[in-house]
């Protein structure tokens, strides 16, 4: 199967749960490759959002703690990065701080930069897959290096019962195999 395609696949079954809402700057309009893969998704269930990476994650967090299951894209680890705070002093903690009675459960899409056909730059190729794990404890971070990976961990992030959120990293230049 094509990466892309797993995408698709994924991201259909995402949109058939009742209480998912897919959250970040173009979901609902063109823009990114990963808005491609959202074309499947009902209209109601797409949340566009200004750039504002920090809001968007704490949003996301709100969301969760609400009943729903957001899936907060960004297009790559670099813009991710502006929403460190809320994953790692909220989302990553709230369980702990709150003695397991809080349990939000987002599930978090990003994407390491294409380089082809055209390198954007330093500044939208990074991958801080490694980093993410070492500053998170309880939430799983798993980078999707093949498409044989893809259906199946966004299935495991939606479907656990255990409250812990997931970072999808996803690699941009497969996506046009």
């Amino acid at each position: 199967m094509l990466y892309k395609n797993a995408l698709l696949e994924a991201m259909d079954f995402l949109s058939s749960l009742p209480n998912t809402l897919f959250l970040g700057q173009s979901v609902a309009v063109e823009g990114t490759a990963m808005r491609g893969t959202l074309t499947n998704v009902p209209e109601e269930k797409l949340v566009e959002l200004p750039v504002e990476e920090d809001f968007q994650m704490g949003l996301s967090v709100g969301l969760a703690l609400s009943g729903f299951l957001p899936i907060s894209i960004y297009p790559r680890w670099n813009f991710l990065l502006l929403a460190t705070n809320q994953i790692v002093n909220h989302l990553d903690k709230i369980q702990a701080m709150s003695g397991g009675e809080y349990a939000p459960k987002v599930i978090i899409r990003t994407g390491i930069g294409s380089i082809n056909p055209l390198n954007p730059g330093p500044q939208h190729v990074g991958d801080f897959t490694d980093a993410m794990k070492l500053m998170c404890s309880s939430i799983n971070v798993v980078r999707l290096d093949s498409a044989d990976t893809v259906l199946r961990e966004y299935q495991k992030a939606a479907l656990r019962d255990d409250g812990i959120s997931t970072l999808l990293i996803e690699w941009s230049d497969k996506y046009y195999e």
